[in-house]
């Protein structure tokens, strides 16, 4: 009689720990647990991912409505400006991280993150400079008609935190230090442009030179004081970029890579339509097309 009394409570037990939670739930004891699922996805087999020709893998594709001027900076982050003149932060693999919104509207011809500790944005419609910190939020801006005279048409910031601006009224290269609010070097083009009929898009300075980009004629190449150098014959092109020793652009349906020391070149197929501008980090690509961005693991 006594066993199957024992047997009986034992039983009774066991019912009545069925709405005890598990360890680490936070559901009470008067309630059953939630019970975790898994994806169907999760639990399908993974489709094995494929390089490309170029041995690229496509790992994000960013809905990005009309995307513009961009840049990456030395950790790899992507900066790029939308229809709307947005500035959009991403990281290196192209999560999202930051925005942007310009408080008045203005069209964005120019970003620079290259600096190890602001962003400069050039608006050319407003001739104003902005500069951000790293995390997007505004540290100061520049009214250039403050300070001279004529239509500046590219913009782009120095190492040392000095602007450099292509002035399209008089061809003159000038240097302008934002601290005391001067102009420090100018550097007349006249000469070197003669009776072309120029079309300047772009201006960067990486590895000691300046670079000043014609789309008519070429590459107009100055070391960091301003001094003229040499022309690289590259033409019809709207924007370049570096990447360790190498200069690259866009062109023919392909990457174009120009060594800046042995003079050398190499070009990778584009093997995506519809690409209007391609960066390119150490670890990853950035193909933007109309309407998006695809981030590529090289």
């Amino acid at each position: 009689m006594l066993i199957v009394l024992l047997t009986a409570y034992g039983s009774l037990l066991a019912l009545a720990q069925t709405t005890v939670p598990a360890a680490a739930s936070v559901a009470p004891a008067s309630r059953a647990a939630p019970v975790s699922s898994t994806p169907v996805d999760a639990a399908a087999p993974a489709k094995p991912v494929v390089p490309d020709a170029n041995g690229w893998t496509l790992v994000r594709t960013i809905p990005l409505r009309q995307p513009g001027a961009a840049s990456l900076d030395r950790r790899g982050n992507l900066y790029v400006a939308d229809g709307q003149d947005n500035i959009h932060q991403y990281g290196a693999d192209g999560q999202a991280l930051n925005v942007y919104s310009p408080p008045q509207p203005g069209h964005t011809a120019q970003i620079e993150a290259w600096n190890t500790s602001k962003i400069l944005v050039f608006y050319d419609d407003r001739q104003q400079v902005l500069l951000l910190d790293r995390f997007m939020a505004p540290l100061t801006q520049v009214r250039l008609t403050d300070f001279l005279d004529g239509q500046i048409r590219a913009a782009t910031l120095a190492p040392d935190d000095r602007l450099w601006l292509f002035n399209e009224s008089d061809l003159t290269l000038r240097q302008f230090d934002p601290t005391p609010q001067r102009l420090t070097l100018s550097t007349p083009l006249d000469l070197l442009i003669g009776r072309s009929r120029p079309d300047f898009r772009f201006l960067r300075q990486y590895q000691n030179n300046l670079y000043l980009l014609d789309r008519t004629s070429g590459i107009f190449v100055f070391d960091n004081l301003g001094n003229y150098r040499k022309k690289l014959p590259f033409t019809n092109l709207s924007t370049l970029g570096f990447r360790d020793d190498e200069l690259y652009y866009l062109a023919d349906g392909a990457i174009h890579f120009f060594h800046l020391y042995k003079l050398t070149e190499r070009t990778l197929p584009l093997l995506t339509s519809d690409v209007r501008q391609a960066l390119f980090g150490e670890q990853y690509a950035y193909l933007l097309t109309g309407s998006s961005i695809l981030v590529y693991k090289l």
